[in-house]
């Protein structure tokens, strides 16, 4: 889906209008005029004129304020892959239909679902013009977002009160788990990474290389005469047989209060297989209702879209494994019976079983 898709036309409904405290002023002014002007009657003309004056002014001052929020057309572009809690950029596109009458002083601002937290300013829209402005918007929640409310308001010409129009859009919206590192997720990254680095290095028969030592790395590949000549360990490396493969088990039989917990396993699942995709790892996501693999990187993007919208299963047990050559990642939070199922368990498997994510 490009950009373009998710472009959208609003078209702006009646709103409110509210006085400001300069406006509140001034209506008090008018009616303490208005009452002297009747008390004094006939040597009050003056004072009546200068009623008529004011109240035409604030008739003149509402039709000018209502005209500038009409006729006014937004247009959002919105990027085809958003994270949340992960600022992204989008496009906003503002047109004044009038073809003749500018706006004036017109402020937008987006409700917190929108996930469009800032106010933009628009001193003058001329009539038939359109106004590109770039924006950020901000989604702390993953899953589907299906409206999003904004407000366009101004107090032009006299400030004497706000016209307040709101409008509510309502187009699909995915928005992914949070891919940015939490708290232990990128030493948990790298743990896992060297872990599958030994379980597949050494597999193959070919040399491939001499190279620095890396930790956790066996040390019987260890080329003592090539660390002798450098003063630093090096190792032999020897050509995989295979790629990484990498299998995470989802588990979604959640007990009830720990949905803290699940939220922030999708959290771990996500930032675990987007980051060892990058690093051309082939992933599989299995969950009591999903068994998806992902021979290439561009995939990821579906199970990401899925890890958006995953809810717990309660009461469904999970499966047991079914590939021995691959390295299994298991978030769960019964650890124990995932290890009954078999999980880790059988010869040459490794294994990262991770009771509660928050902890690791």
């Amino acid at each position: 889906m490009t950009l373009d898709d998710w472009r959208e036309h609003l078209h702006l409904p009646t709103g409110r209008q509210h006085v400001t405290a300069s406006g509140m002023t001034f209506r008090l002014t008018l009616a303490l005029i208005a009452v002297l002007a009747f008390l004094l009657g006939e040597k009050g003309n003056l004072l009546f004129l200068i009623v008529a004056a004011m109240f035409s002014t604030l008739l003149i001052s509402s039709f000018v304020t209502r005209l500038g929020l009409a006729g006014l057309e937004l247009d959002l572009s919105l990027p085809d892959h958003i994270p949340a809690r992960r600022e992204v950029r989008a496009g906003i596109r503002l047109r004044n239909l009038k073809r003749w009458t500018p706006s004036f002083s017109v402020h937008l601002a987006g409700a917190a679902e929108s996930g469009f937290t800032t106010i933009l300013n628009f001193p003058v829209i001329p009539g038939g013009a359109t106004i590109e402005e770039s924006v950020t918007l901000y989604f702390p929640r993953r899953g589907a977002q299906r409206q999003r409310s904004f407000q366009f308001s101004t107090r032009f010409p006299f400030g004497f009160s706000e016209r307040r129009e709101m409008v509510t859009t309502r187009h699909d919206i995915i928005v992914y788990p949070c891919l940015d590192p939490q708290p232990g997720f990128e030493a948990l990254l790298d743990a896992v990474s060297g872990e599958i680095a030994a379980m597949q290095r050494g597999r193959g028969h070919d040399f491939y290389r001499i190279r620095p030592y890396e930790m956790s790395e066996s040390a019987r590949h260890v080329d003592w005469k090539a660390t002798a000549h450098t003063g630093v360990l090096q190792v032999r490396e020897f050509a995989r047989e295979q790629d990484w493969r990498v299998v995470i088990f989802l588990d979604l039989d959640v007990p009830l209060g720990e949905e803290t917990w699940f939220e922030h396993a999708v959290d771990c699942c996500a930032f675990l297989a987007y980051r060892l995709s990058l690093r051309g790892a082939e992933i599989r996501l299995r969950t009591q209702e999903l068994d998806m693999r992902l021979p290439e990187r561009g995939d990821i993007y579906a199970l990401l879209k899925y890890l958006a919208l995953v809810s717990p299963m309660r009461g469904k047990p999970p499966a047991p494994p079914d590939d021995k050559d691959s390295f299994e990642i298991v978030l769960t939070a019964r650890p124990g019976r995932m290890e009954a199922l078999g999980w880790g368990q059988g010869e040459g498997r490794a294994a990262r079983i991770l009771s509660l994510a928050a902890r690791v």
